[in-house]
C-alpha cells in the first residue's frame, strides 16, 4: 500500500512493518507515516528526503483519547530491524502501563540543547544536502544569530524573534530576514517534538500576528544606470582587497559567488589564459579564457599571495586557512553607498543583460559563459559546444563593454555580436577600470 496526498493531510497508511514493506515505502511532498498493523502504535515516519525512522505513538494516563499524546523515536531504518524495533516499541509500551513516560525522560536526560547544538543536530539529520548549502546556513546563522547560539532554546521568546526579524530585514534585506527565521524555524522542529514544554518562538510569531515579508522579484534599471553607482559603492565600502576583487570578478564574469569564492590556483593557467571552475550548480565543469581584466586581477592576488605566504585560494579568507565565505554583511553597505539596491546575483543579470542586449551576442553563447543550464530547445543542442578559444574574443568585448558602462562611456552605436572580433571603441586605456587596477 502507498500513502497519498490530499490537500495538505497525507492519507494514512495501515501494513505490517517487514524488512520488505519498510524499504518500499515511498517518500512524498511532506513527511507522512505508515503505521504497524500489528502493534498499536508503531509505526515509520518517511521524510520528504527519503530518510526512514521507527516512532511510537503513546498516550500518559487512563484518560482515554483525552490523555495526552506523546511521540518518540526508537530509531532509523536501518539500523534496526523492524522486528528489533518493534519489540523495543513494546518494551515501552510496558514502561507506559507501569506510568513511565519514556519521552519526557529522554527529554529530561538530554537536558534543554542551545541554539548552537540545536542547529548542529538539523544539520546532521539530512545527509543528503549539499555542502555549499549547508555553509549557506551555517553563515547566515553566525552571523544574523550569532549572539543566540549559546543560549537555550527555552529563553529565546516571540519578541525576541519579531526583533531580530525587522533588524535583519533593515541591515540585510528582506530575502536574508525571511530566509533566516524560516531557518530558525525549522531548527526548533525536532527539539520541541523531545521537549514537551518547549515552543517554537516563530511559530508563536505567526500566531501573534507575525507575517514574512512577501517575495518580490528583483528587478534591475539598465547597466549604464547601475554599474557605475555599484562600482563607486564597492570602491568605498569593501576595503578588504581580496573581497573587493571578488566583485570585480562577478561583474566581469558573470558567474555565481560561490563558484568564484571557491577558485583554487591550481585551476588557474595563466600561460593559456584560461581558468577552470569544478564545482558549479550545474553539476558541469567549466573551462573559460581570461580576458585583460581578470589578468590583471589574478597578477594582484599572486602579489597579496607572495606577500603572506603559500595558500590554494585565490581569495583566501583573513584568517589564511580557508575562503572567503560570507558577502552578504557588504550588499547593504553598497547598496546604501549606490543609492540602489545591490545583491550579487545582479552583476550576473547585468553580465547576462551587456552580452545580450548590448552587444547582441547569441544565447547560447551567453549561456555557456555564465554556466547557465540548458534548457530543452533541440535546434540548440544540434550544435557543438563552444570551445574556450571562441570564447575568448565575446569574453572580452563584454569586459570591456562593463568597463565602459562603469565610466559612463555610451556610445551612438553598438556593434552587433557578429563578426568576431568587432572594432574595439576608442577607449584611453586610463579609462578602462581593470587595467587601472592592474596597474595598482
Amino acid at each position: 500500500m502507498t500513502n497519498t496526498t490530499n490537500g495538505k493531510r497525507t492519507a494514512k497508511v495501515k501494513l505490517t512493518l517487514t524488512k520488505r514493506t519498510v524499504e518500499g515505502l515511498q517518500p512524498a511532498d511532506k513527511p507522512w507515516i505508515a503505521w504497524d498493523d500489528r502493534l498499536i502504535g508503531f509505526g515509520v515516519r518517511v521524510q520528504p528526503s527519503g530518510a526512514k525512522s521507527f516512532i511510537l505513538n503513546y498516550r500518559i494516563g487512563s484518560g482515554g483519547r483525552k490523555a495526552r499524546n506523546r511521540r518518540i523515536a526508537i530509531g532509523r531504518c536501518g539500523r534496526l530491524a523492524p522486528e528489533e524495533a518493534r519489540r523495543l516499541a513494546q518494551e515501552l509500551l510496558g514502561r507506559v502501563a507501569r506510568g513511565q513516560d519514556p519521552a519526557q525522560e529522554r527529554a529530561d536526560s538530554r537536558g534543554m540543547p542551545t541554539l548552537r547544538e540545536a542547529f548542529a543536530e538539523y544539520l546532521t539529520v539530512n545527509p543528503n544536502r549539499k555542502r555549499s548549502t549547508e555553509a549557506l546556513y551555517e553563515g547566515q546563522m553566525r552571523y544574523c544569530l550569532g549572539d543566540w547560539l549559546a543560549r537555550p532554546l527555552d529563553t529565546i521568546t516571540r519578541r525576541d524573534v519579531e526583533a531580530r526579524f525587522h533588524r535583519v530585514s533593515q541591515r540585510n534585506g528582506w530575502a536574508v530576514a525571511n530566509h533566516i527565521i524560516a531557518l530558525l524555524r525549522s531548527v526548533y522542529r525536532r527539539p520541541c517534538v523531545d521537549h514537551e514544554a518547549l515552543r517554537n518562538p516563530v511559530d508563536l510569531w505567526l500566531a501573534g500576528g507575525g507575517r514574512y515579508h512577501r517575495a518580490v522579484r528583483r528587478r534591475i534599471s539598465t547597466p549604464a544606470e547601475t554599474l557605475p553607482r555599484w562600482w563607486e559603492a564597492i570602491e568605498a565600502e569593501v576595503t578588504v582587497a581580496a573581497t573587493r576583487d571578488i566583485f570585480w570578478f562577478g561583474m566581469y564574469t558573470g558567474m555565481r559567488r560561490g563558484e568564484i569564492v571557491a577558485l583554487s590556483w591550481d585551476r588557474v593557467d595563466l600561460e593559456r589564459r584560461v581558468f577552470r571552475v569544478e564545482a558549479t550548480k550545474t553539476g558541469e565543469p567549466l573551462e573559460l579564457p581570461i580576458t585583460r581584466q581578470l589578468a590583471a586581477l589574478f597578477e594582484r592576488r599572486q602579489d597579496a599571495r607572495a606577500g603572506k605566504g603559500a595558500t590554494p585560494w585565490v581569495f583566501p579568507s583573513s584568517g589564511g586557512t580557508g575562503h572567503v565565505v560570507e558577502l552578504q554583511h557588504l550588499y547593504h553597505r553598497i547598496s546604501r553607498a549606490a543609492g540602489t539596491k545591490f545583491w550579487f546575483h545582479g552583476l550576473r543579470n547585468v553580465f547576462i543583460t551587456v552580452a545580450e542586449r548590448e552587444l547582441m551576442l547569441p544565447r547560447s553563447l551567453t549561456k555557456r559563459l555564465v554556466n547557465h543550464a540548458r534548457g530543452s530547445d533541440v535546434t540548440e543542442s544540434y550544435a557543438a559546444d563552444w570551445s574556450v578559444e571562441q570564447l575568448r574574443a565575446p569574453a572580452q568585448r563584454i569586459a570591456d563593454r562593463i568597463d565602459e558602462l562603469a565610466q559612463g562611456i555610451v556610445p551612438d552605436r553598438v556593434q552587433p555580436g557578429y563578426p568576431w572580433p568587432a572594432p574595439a571603441l576608442p577607449v584611453p586605456p586610463e579609462m578602462r577600470f581593470g587595467i587601472a587596477h592592474g596597474s595598482a
